[in-house]
């Protein structure tokens, strides 16, 4: 009777070990498999999503040329076009993920900052662009998902000074994802400063041209008389086959005291040109920069030309560093809303240089990255697409999680 009793039990306690066992793995199998619908989910709500971003041009459609903001959709697609063309100013008034903030005690406002590098600046007032929170509650997915959207250009143009002067010679190497363009058409705007050896606005000599890159997709410039410490400024725009890319290379003698643009209308198309030592004091000696402006602009054949600009020199041809409470600062008009270029060429106590600043993002390929940083996320979905981009091809790549914070339970 005893043995017989302690069979049963020990019967029992193995049955219930192996029914606890399967629950768990059925359990565990289960968990796996909503798991994966969520993602699936998560990966189709990206794919709609870009599409919905790039697709439609938001509500008002001419959003990015107005001062307020206060949309009732988002959208990034040019109102002038269909299908993947992006409008360069909407992707302007995206506040930037790609550089700290910069504040401007001039105006006494932060700047969206997407700069590149010494010289090739892009700061957007902040009051003047979409914030991630304000973006996201527009797309209907606030508290629900978090994304980040990278938009980069897929025609790579590097410039390398490769013989300092006399003559100056510069490489340019064209290449696209992990290949190179050969015979690609390669248009050129060189600026170079003309030093007067006193204080005023410097003037500058710009010179156009066209060349091709060879098969390893290299081309080469030589320009004569152009000495080892000549400040100056390329650009190019090379294309070939629909593709367009974009590259620019400068070489300054002041980079302490020089002029910073600074986007404060897109309506009014103004910008302000600061002086550097109102956004990053380097300390002494204080001076003002005495500074000459123009703007140049790709045309329909892919060859830039220069565009005459009002207020350009003469009597706010230059900028005095703030004191107390007195900042001064140059208003600037650009002539058109067709994606271009700025260059300032600026001099100080017989320094100078050459600013460049896009007008439009597409116009020197600067990047855009907007929203939130996917590293440490559980699990993230993205899709690309390919795009244009005031003509420049661009690659768009949005990254996209739930905020519900799921995971398999063991």
């Amino acid at each position: 009777m005893a043995g017989s009793t302690i069979d049963h039990m020990i019967a029992m306690t193995v049955f219930i070990g192996a029914l606890l066992i399967f629950i768990s793995l059925f359990n565990q199998t289960i968990q796996t498999a909503v798991l994966y619908q969520r993602n699936r989910a998560v990966a189709t709500k990206c794919s709609d999503l870009l599409d919905n971003m790039l697709l439609n041009p938001g509500i008002p459609a001419n959003w990015s040329r107005m001062e307020s903001l206060q949309l009732e959709g988002f959208g990034l697609q040019d109102p002038e076009f269909t299908q993947y063309r992006l409008s360069p100013f909407s992707l302007m008034r995206l506040q930037s993920s790609i550089g700290e903030p910069v504040y401007y005690r001039g105006t006494n406002q932060w700047y969206s900052n997407t700069t590149m590098g010494f010289g090739d600046f892009l700061l957007v007032s902040s009051a003047k662009a979409l914030n991630y929170s304000y973006v996201a509650k527009l797309l209907g997915i606030n508290n629900t998902y978090g994304f980040q959207l990278s938009i980069s250009p897929i025609v790579m143009v590097s410039i390398r000074e490769t013989h300092a002067g006399n003559p100056l010679t510069l490489t340019i190497s064209v290449t696209g994802k992990g290949f190179p363009l050969s015979n690609s058409v390669v248009s050129y705007c060189f600026f170079t400063v003309v030093e007067k050896g006193d204080q005023s606005s410097p003037s500058y000599n710009v010179k156009f041209g066209t060349v091709y890159t060879d098969n390893t997709g290299v081309a080469v410039l030589n320009f004569e008389d152009v000495g080892a410490t000549k400040s100056y400024a390329l650009i190019v725009y090379a294309h070939l086959s629909g593709l367009v890319g974009v590259g620019y290379h400068q070489r300054v003698s002041a980079d302490k005291r020089y002029v910073i643009p600074l986007v404060e209308s897109f309506e009014d198309k103004r910008v302000i040109l600061a002086h550097s030592y109102d956004v990053h004091y380097f300390g002494p000696p204080e001076s003002a920069v005495f500074f000459n402006a123009t703007f140049v602009l790709l045309s329909e054949d892919f060859t830039l030309r220069e565009m005459p600009m009002e207020n350009s020199t003469g009597k706010i041809g230059k900028v005095n560093y703030g004191k107390g409470e007195k900042f001064e600062y140059a208003n600037i008009t650009i002539p058109t809303y067709n994606p271009g270029i700025l260059v300032v060429t600026y001099q100080s106590n017989n320094e100078y240089g050459v600013i460049l600043m896009p007008w439009g993002i597409s116009a020197m390929a600067f990047p855009v990255v907007f929203g939130e940083d996917p590293s440490g996320k559980e699990w993230v979905a993205t899709d690309i697409r390919q795009v244009l981009v005031g003509n420049v091809a661009y690659q768009v790549k949005l990254a996209l999680w739930s905020l519900e914070g799921y995971g398999v339970m063991g």
